[in-house]
């Protein structure tokens, strides 16, 4: 382990047959495999407003938060963003603070969360068979038991369908999705799940303008990661809690004291920075990956990431990825596909020690193919309605591509351990004959 170090590159020896490691403190680590596990959000998206270098008040981002405890107590906060980070910290910013004005450009979608006290019940109805629900997660479309519905929202009348609604929003969590088995897929099915969402805000915050600000109204819900929340919606009521509209202008830019927008000053004692990640490719990108014939992986990917079952990239040998794009990854129970990952990955480079390779890599039809399926289902699906950064929508300049995969963990699960079975179709290695030899 090696902590408080940066790769700057990753770059593939084709003589030695081995990647060379660079490091900002100059130096080159060699090894045989390279595994990225740089994470799918761990690139914050650093804010370009104009201006900022001039601020004299303490700024914040969510993706960077201080490990000393921060106090908010008397100050006057701006907090620009209303994605998942800022729903959570909002709440507890606003318990301190004198006074928070939030910038929303875009509003979300939150289900309370409910969090509270364990009871001695739940805690052992897990642990009297921790290993059963464990396998059935494995099995599941997103990693989760979220004790899916199997009837579709158009199949029930209006009554069952808000009864079914008001319960999963008294359970809370992200399991709301679940209410019915084709939010994702059918446009009247996912309207009547927005709207309960938008009716409940509207229930909740009791001024009607900021109700319908922070009531998404043009894109699916769960199209956009969908946020659990404590008391979110309920923080708007608050008189120390203003909401901005930037969504149709923008914020002119950061001054020396806060925020101007519209023409208007905004004087702040802290700046909470929501805004976000470069997500999935967005690490993987800072470092300079070259593969075989010195081809970086960053332009490689000039379009859009192209892999092999989101764990590798032809042209590239034995370089893996955890979660990478076009792998479940976002769109589950992270550390359920970590754990699947890590676990073929163990066994491929098993296979490779085993049978004396010295090289595997996916072959450039077997990625091709393995793109197009990602994206048709993808869009078989609402989610490429929304512009999110599933899409590297929030990036400027990123392709528009749906970045996970959509499939489900169970049926990627399977497809991954048929390959394997197989003898790793799609993939060829090489054993040092001077000829690379593909998988059947």
């Amino acid at each position: 382990m090696q902590f408080e170090t940066t790769i700057t590159s990753a770059v593939f020896d084709e003589a030695a047959n081995r990647w060379l490691v660079t490091t900002d403190k100059g130096e080159c680590i060699s090894a045989r495999y390279c595994i990225m596990g740089t994470g799918c959000l761990s690139t914050a998206r650093t804010p370009n407003f104009e201006g900022l270098s001039s601020y004299k008040g303490e700024t914040y981002h969510t993706g960077h938060w201080p490990h000393e405890p921060v106090s908010f107590e008397g100050k006057r906060v701006g907090v620009i963003g209303t994605g998942s980070s800022a729903i959570q910290a909002i709440p507890v910013i606003a318990e301190q603070a004198a006074h928070v004005t939030v910038f929303q450009r875009t509003p979300n979608y939150s289900i309370p969360s409910r969090n509270g006290p364990m009871t001695d019940d739940y805690e052992r109805s897990w642990k009297d068979d921790y290993d059963a629900p464990r396998a059935n997660a494995r099995k599941t479309k997103n990693g989760i038991l979220a004790n899916l519905n199997p009837v579709s929202a158009m199949e029930v009348d209006q009554t069952e369908r808000r009864e079914t609604y008001e319960q999963r929003w008294a359970d809370g969590g992200t399991r709301f999705m679940a209410a019915f088995n084709d939010l994702a897929v059918n446009q009247d099915s996912n309207d009547t799940a927005a709207e309960f969402v938008r009716s409940k805000i509207r229930e909740t915050v009791k001024d009607a303008a900021k109700a319908e600000l922070l009531a998404a109204k043009d894109y699916p819900i769960g199209t956009k990661r969908i946020c659990v929340d404590t008391h979110y919606f309920e923080t708007y009521n608050l008189e120390q809690v203003d909401l901005v509209d930037i969504r149709y202008e923008p914020i002119d830019r950061i001054t020396e004291d806060g925020v101007r927008h519209g023409g208007v000053d905004y004087s702040f004692d802290a700046i909470v920075f929501a805004t976000g990640f470069d997500a999935m490719t967005g690490t993987l990108d800072r470092i300079d990956i070259r593969g075989r014939g010195d081809v970086a992986l960053r332009e490689q990917w000039e379009e859009g990431p192209k892999t092999y079952l989101g764990m590798m990239s032809a042209g590239f040998p034995n370089l893996f990825m955890v979660t990478g794009p076009q792998s479940p990854s976002v769109l589950s129970n992270m550390m359920v596909s970590i754990e699947q990952h890590i676990n073929w990955m163990s066994e491929c480079i098993a296979h490779i020690e085993k049978t004396g390779q010295r090289t595997i890599e996916p072959t450039s039809s077997a990625q091709e193919d393995w793109v197009t399926h990602s994206n048709e289902v993808a869009h078989s699906t609402l989610y490429p309605k929304a512009a999110s950064w599933y899409m590297g929508a929030n990036i400027p300049g990123k392709p528009r591509v749906f970045l996970p995969y959509i499939g489900g963990v169970g049926a990627y699960r399977d497809k991954c351990n048929e390959i394997a079975a197989q003898g790793y179709t799609g993939f060829v290695f090489d054993a040092g004959s001077g000829a690379a030899v593909a998988a059947e």
